[in-house]
């Protein structure tokens, strides 16, 4: 089939190289010339593993190219999707729906024919409908345009594998489209996927507009409160990873993402969450979703306390102390640093009066562009010299298989501050280091085994 994907950010480009990887030819459309240059030319503005394989692939193989013109895109293909970003407004809880609105307008007057858009972008429920409204309202005489909602799931550092082999794929359609044609085109453009038996869910626009941000709001809850109860075990002595291995293990519960620490971030569930609660508020709904307020609070909280507790590991004090910052990225396996919590706290301490030294393996461009005043360095024995403090901010792989022994001779004061619990804590203690940690301490018990995910 032939499709097109406006919007190329993260979501965008993904889908679109990611579509041409299952057979389909796809054109990329996006307003940023030089974004659409650089993936012309197989060259990603972002970080993602295995995507640049199947983007220069799929290139190579002709399947696969990015455009600005709109006139190009209304005649390659009566399927298209939008992957556009929403962010947060500025000064608002709301969704920030501009980039949605403008594709429709630029679109749809472009149409001849028949043709489906299918909204791929977190959106607050009820968009659809206002995007109906404005096709309609801008198509010409001889244009017939569907609305579909196919929400994506995609988990930064894993795009590729949610994208080709998803857990499930949500379809929200029209109740008007009584003939099925909209949901007929997309089980053909996932045939593939779905042959595999991966579940095909049909639903009305609203439900589906409500999936993603319902996952997220409770994905957030779940990591939010298992940090709540951190901070009892912090006040207890209580250790919070051995008790959230033990209430894992109930089916119920699930040991994933009840990992203590310093939080989330990223560019998907602080802003979906606080969306949600906006979009709640303007349907009258605003009491179901007070919760959240405080499962954001809990959030931001833990990055205060582990500036807290830097700073009386540093002697109450902050002022000429070095301070090494391993992780600027929200999460491994990504250059991500929208509302990253590694970054905020890296730039409180600064305030605070340390001189801070950040190092990532993959988002030190991105955070220049963020903290311009932080130092960085370009590996994690320059970000240690001299330090008072190492904090392990985002769980890396090369940062939780550090050796101690050899980070020893570089710093200054024998301090390690583990922000994600992800460190070998007697490991550390045992090569003569002062272990802490959010969350309360880390037992080093001998012989004790849990799957921790």
């Amino acid at each position: 089939m032939k499709v097109t994907v406006f919007g190329c950010g993260y979501l965008g480009a993904t889908h679109a190289a990611c579509l041409a990887e299952l057979g389909h030819e796809v054109l990329g459309v996006d307003v940023d010339e030089a974004k659409v240059a650089g993936l012309q030319n197989g060259d990603l503005p972002f970080y993602e593993p295995g995507l640049p394989d199947v983007l220069r692939r799929n290139l190579a193989a002709g399947r696969l190219q990015f455009t600005t013109d709109y006139d190009r895109a209304a005649a390659f293909a009566d399927v298209h999707f939008l992957g556009v970003g929403t962010p947060q407004k500025k000064g608002e809880y709301a969704a920030d729906l501009r980039h949605v609105y403008a594709v429709i307008d630029e679109l749809a007057p472009r149409l001849c024919g028949d043709h489906l858009i299918i909204g791929k972008s977190t959106v607050p429920v009820g968009t659809s409908e206002e995007l109906k409204r404005r096709a309609r309202s801008a198509s010409g005489d001889g244009a017939e345009i569907n609305i579909a909602w196919n929400p994506e799931f995609l988990r930064e550092g894993h795009a590729v594998d949610d994208t080709l082999r998803p857990d499930r794929i949500v379809l929200g359609i029209d109740s008007s489209d009584s003939a099925g044609s909209a949901e007929a085109q997309v089980r053909d453009l996932y045939s593939a996927i779905l042959a595999t038996g991966t579940p095909f869910l049909v639903t009305d626009l609203a439900t589906a507009e409500l999936v993603k941000v319902s996952a997220n709001a409770f994905l957030a809850t779940k990591i939010s409160f298992i940090n709540a109860i951190s901070e009892v075990c912090e006040a207890s002595g209580a250790d919070v990873s051995m008790l959230a291995d033990a209430i894992g293990f109930d089916d119920r519960i699930g040991r994933r993402f009840l990992n203590a620490g310093l939080g989330f971030g990223g560019g998907c569930l602080p802003k979906d969450i606080r969306a949600f609660m906006a979009r709640a508020g303007e349907l009258g709904a605003d009491q179901a979703l007070t919760f959240l307020r405080e499962v954001d609070s809990i959030n931001m909280r833990r990055r205060t306390a582990m500036v807290e507790l830097t700073t009386e590991v540093c002697g109450n004090t902050l002022l000429g102390k070095n301070i090494a910052v391993l992780g600027a990225a929200f999460k491994p396996e990504s250059d991500d640093v929208r509302d990253s919590p590694a970054l905020n706290v890296a730039g409180q301490l600064q305030l605070k009066g340390a001189a801070v030294s950040v190092f990532d393996p993959k988002a030190i461009d991105n955070s220049r562009k963020v903290f311009p005043t932080l130092t960085y360095a370009d590996s994690v024995h320059e970000a240690c010299r001299q330090a008072d403090a190492v904090l392990v901010l985002t769980e890396w792989t090369e940062f939780v298989h550090m050796d101690p022994a050899a980070l020893r001779p570089l710093v200054r004061n024998m301090n390690v501050i583990d922000g994600r619990r992800c460190l070998d804590a007697g490991a550390w203690r045992r090569a003569g280091w002062s272990y802490s940690s959010l969350g309360g301490p880390v037992r080093d018990l001998r012989g004790y085994v849990a799957s921790r995910v």
